[in-house]
């Protein structure tokens, strides 16, 4: 029996790994988070004031760790990088400290972020690019990545971190897609940030959880960083132009050509280290977003 622990288990990408892997056979399953849940079983509840983590690993023998919790908004992270650097890097910290004491052959995932590059000087970005973030939440995934190494070299906790480009999919109400719906059902004429000459690299959901299994399955888990994505290089202009052809009526759009701070110009990974570990996309970027847009046709705004 192989006992995971999800740290975030109420985000995102933690409700999604929490489904996943609780549908495996001879896998045991807990989730962690600040959201109060008193009748959900193998569930440990978080105070967000202090964020001990020790008491969870004390109750618990766990094979892996996977950390999906944190903070994921770069706007934010300018006006509130004191936020943001504690829940993304003092965090992370915490959590591993908390392992070294109490459970040192637990192996940790954590979850960073393509920020930590910043603008690369070419694509596609491979592990060895130099990192240069270009905002506080890129510094402080890479930080975070640091301590995972720290971690391992001084005290061999086994770590690994998976460096995520753009992830998008049911569940995420936040950032490009939903902004988009958003925006949709409002005016009649949408202003978008950039030029839509910006690119990304997606990866969906479920592909992602995937990843996280191959990485439990054959990560080498020395503190190294992977990136995860799937080598494509989208434009927002494309990904903006099919995503609102799913809607019933034509919206107008138009980009204002100014830039984000914080946010970089073009992205496309070398999966090439990620490819060797087994992984193969399952789902392409359109078919994701036609999911994601049935989705979003159940959602309410709140």
């Amino acid at each position: 029996m192989t006992s995971i622990l999800i740290i975030g288990s109420k985000g995102f990408i933690g409700k999604h790994a929490e489904d996943y892997f609780s549908a495996l056979d001879n896998v045991e399953v807990n989730g962690a988070d600040i959201v109060i849940d008193y009748n959900k079983p193998n569930y440990h509840i978080i105070d967000p004031s202090t964020s001990d983590f020790k008491n969870v690993f004390k109750s618990h023998s766990f094979d892996f760790c996977i950390n999906c919790s944190g903070a994921a908004n770069v706007s934010q992270s300018m006006t509130k990088p004191s936020r943001d650097y504690y829940l993304n890097t003092f965090n992370v910290f915490k959590i591993l400290e908390a392992i070294r004491v109490t459970n040192n052959n637990c192996k940790f995932i954590n979850l960073s972020s393509a920020a930590v590059y910043g603008n690369p000087n070419s694509l596609p970005i491979s592990e060895t690019e130099v990192t240069h973030p270009i905002s506080p939440y890129g510094w402080h995934k890479l930080q975070s990545e640091m301590l995972c190494k720290e971690f391992f070299e001084q005290f061999e906790i086994p770590t690994i971190s998976l460096r995520i480009f753009s992830v998008f999919g049911p569940g995420l109400k936040k950032q490009l897609f939903w902004d988009l719906y958003k925006k949709a059902l409002g005016k009649e004429e949408i202003e978008l940030w950039g030029t839509g000459n910006e690119s990304r690299d997606f990866i969906y959901i479920s592909d992602l959880i995937k990843v996280i299994h191959i990485i439990i399955e054959h990560g080498a888990f020395k503190g190294e960083a992977i990136n995860v994505s799937n080598g494509e290089e989208i434009f927002i202009n494309d990904a903006v132009k099919y995503f609102y052809s799913s809607f019933d009526k034509k919206i107008k759009y138009r980009f204002k050509g100014n830039h984000r701070p914080g946010d970089p110009n073009n992205w496309k990974a070398n999966i090439e280290m990620l490819k060797g570990l087994g992984y193969k996309q399952e789902v392409p970027f359109e078919k994701g977003l036609d999911y994601y847009y049935q989705w979003v046709q159940t959602q309410t705004l709140s």
